[in-house]
């Protein structure tokens, strides 16, 4: 944990970049699954370079890497990849079978955490009538996540890692952004700000909110954002001029981020 939190502050906080990515390679090649999926995130994105530094391929790579051992966000990341064709050859009954292995681990990981104070029954029951991809605040209660909506059954939403945190409330102490023109990934439980303008993908009907990656999408979208998202004919950028997909709605860079149906 006091290594993430170390490469991050290097790479995103002080924008010293080569040295973070460098710390973050060394760690990799020892198997440190998170170091393994931030060098993912970074490798979809082109960070701390130009668009033309992405390489899917190589984020794909080190996603299948982190999920063979057991990182929760690379293998739900790893299923949308398979899902979308995105760095890889589609494989839609792959691809779902990687995300049920994320709900399963995150659902383990909510059961044996001593700590979460949760009645079991109060929310993991079956609820074949509730919507799949809502989610119902309670004042009595936390939010949940319907991560196994597929089984009928909501799961308390995830908690941020600390070194997400840490990021969030860096920028948050520096006005909630990264740089002039740059924004931070809208999953609030991620913290990663752009390195370059335009470098995350934006929701492709509202344009309103920007991802990091595919898994802070999609559980974004499931916490909050469907409830939010508004259809537009056209996103509109904060400088007034159209998005980088001139013809149509898109993400940035050209991406368009897929929302769940």
């Amino acid at each position: 944990m006091q290594f993430l939190y170390c490469v991050q502050i290097r790479f995103y906080c002080l924008q010293n970049r080569g040295s973070g990515a460098s710390l973050m390679a060394k760690a990799a090649i020892s198997s440190h699954a998170p170091a393994l999926y931030s060098l993912a995130v970074i490798q979809f994105n082109g960070s701390g370079g130009s668009k033309s530094d992405k390489d899917l391929r190589a984020g794909v790579a080190l996603c299948a890497r982190a999920a063979f051992l057991g990182h929760i966000d690379a293998l739900r990341e790893l299923g949308h990849c398979l899902q979308d064709g995105y760095g890889v050859r589609q494989n839609v009954a792959e691809g779902r079978r990687f995300l049920v292995q994320a709900n399963a681990r995150e659902l383990a990981a909510v059961l044996s955490n001593p700590d979460s104070g949760l009645p079991t029954r109060a929310w993991l029951a079956w609820n074949p009538h509730a919507h799949p991809n809502h989610r119902h605040p309670s004042e009595n209660g936390p939010s949940g996540c319907p991560l196994l909506s597929d089984f009928g059954c909501n799961v308390p939403a995830p908690e941020a890692h600390p070194a997400s945190r840490f990021l969030t409330e860096w920028f948050a102490i520096r006005g909630g952004s990264a740089g002039s023109g740059l924004r931070l990934c809208s999953h609030t439980g991620c913290g990663r700000p752009e390195t370059r303008k335009h470098e995350f993908r934006r929701c492709s009907v509202c344009g309103a909110v920007n991802y990091c990656s595919r898994a802070c999408q999609a559980l974004d979208w499931k916490l909050r954002h469907k409830e939010e998202c508004t259809p537009v004919e056209r996103w509109v950028d904060e400088d007034g001029e159209g998005g980088d997909d001139a013809g149509g709605v898109g993400g940035g860079d050209g991406d368009d981020v897929m929302v769940e149906s």
